[in-house]
Order: C-alpha cells, then sequence, then structure tokens
C-alpha cells in the first residue's frame, strides 16, 4: 500500500537519539496505529510495547532481534517483526525510510 485514506496524522513529531530519527504518529478510523519517519545512519536500541512490523521503504540496515544469534540485513521493500515489550538494536548503514505498524 504505497498510501493512507481517511486517517488523522498527529502534528507533533516523535523525535529520538538528538533528531537522528523521527516519525510521525498516523490514526485509522478501525483504531490501527502507524508511524511513518526516517532514520539517518547510526546504531539505536529501541524498547516495544505493542508488537511491530517494521517495513522500510528505503535504506539498509542491519537489525538485532530478541533471541537472534546475530543481525540480519534488511533493504528497502523488506519487513521484520519485533515481539511486545521487546528491545531490539538497528544499525542503520544508509538513510532509512520507514512504516512501523503497531498490532493490537
Amino acid at each position: 500500500m504505497s498510501d493512507f485514506t481517511n486517517v488523522t496524522v498527529v502534528k507533533q513529531a516523535n523525535i529520538y537519539f538528538n533528531g537522528q530519527v523521527t516519525s510521525r504518529t498516523i490514526l485509522f478510523a478501525d483504531g490501527a496505529k502507524k508511524t511513518l519517519g526516517i532514520m539517518q545512519p547510526g546504531t539505536y536500541e529501541f524498547n516495544t510495547g505493542d508488537r511491530e512490523i517494521m517495513e522500510i521503504l528505503s535504506g539498509e540496515l542491519d537489525v538485532l532481534l530478541p533471541g537472534a544469534a546475530g543481525y540480519q540485513t534488511v533493504r528497502g521493500g523488506e519487513s521484520f517483526e519485533v515481539p511486545a515489550k521487546a528491545k531490539f538494536v538497528m544499525q542503520v548503514k544508509t538513510l532509512a525510510d520507514y512504516c512501523c505498524s503497531f498490532l493490537r
């Protein structure tokens, strides 16, 4: 899906790591929530509340998921899932455009 219709966009940005990672929250009529954002090259550790699917729209990164033996490379057009209440690390290699879907 390349666009969303009939959504609410939260105007205030989510800003992490001194502006190296930013996103905007998108709310859907059915209660679903996504964020659309950009990550500059760097290493970032995140904690999840809900289960998430991270769709990398462009760019390249390595992700270390909970329980994984090592990093896996993810490129534009690919995605990965993160369990709820987990910690994961991303080593962003090139500017990455992403969509994060929060699953209930």
